[in-house]
């Protein structure tokens, strides 16, 4: 059963939970200044976070380094107001009242900064627009 929670909740799901997901989720936490609840997760996690994605996402100030790539649940997609695919496919549960999209992104993985910077600039710009859509305001600075 889908629940409606005080602030609104967003998953982000990729198949290794270690390049486009954790960025999503690090912008996320970064430009809703805790008003939205993330969480991120991959059908078949990584051992770490992508090298490349932690060094792209640090020119941003935003530090990931720390981050562990996590298995997908049915019980964080049930515990989520909007779900954010990336490449995943059919791997993910779908339960109503919940709204999903699915981000059609190039995968970091084995590609160098220079190949995840785009990337990461098309996160940030979904990103801002998906917490505007949620009436959040953006944290400034």
């Amino acid at each position: 059963m889908h629940e409606q929670h005080e602030k609104p909740s967003v998953l982000f799901v990729c198949i290794h939970n270690a390049g486009r997901s954790q960025m999503a989720a690090a912008y996320l936490q970064h430009l809703a200044a805790g008003q939205i609840e993330v969480r991120s997760a991959g059908s078949a996690p990584a051992d770490q976070v992508n090298p490349a994605a932690v060094a792209a996402m640090l020119e941003e100030g935003i530090d990931i380094s720390a981050n562990v790539p996590k298995v997908l649940t049915v019980d964080a997609v049930a515990a989520s107001d909007v779900v954010i695919t990336m490449g995943c496919g059919d791997t993910c549960p779908i339960f109503p009242g919940t709204r999903y999209e699915d981000w059609q992104l190039a995968d970091p993985a084995g590609q160098g900064l220079a190949a995840v910077r785009p990337i990461r600039d098309e996160i940030k710009i979904r990103v801002t627009e998906l917490v505007e859509s949620l009436g959040i305001p953006l944290a400034t600075g």
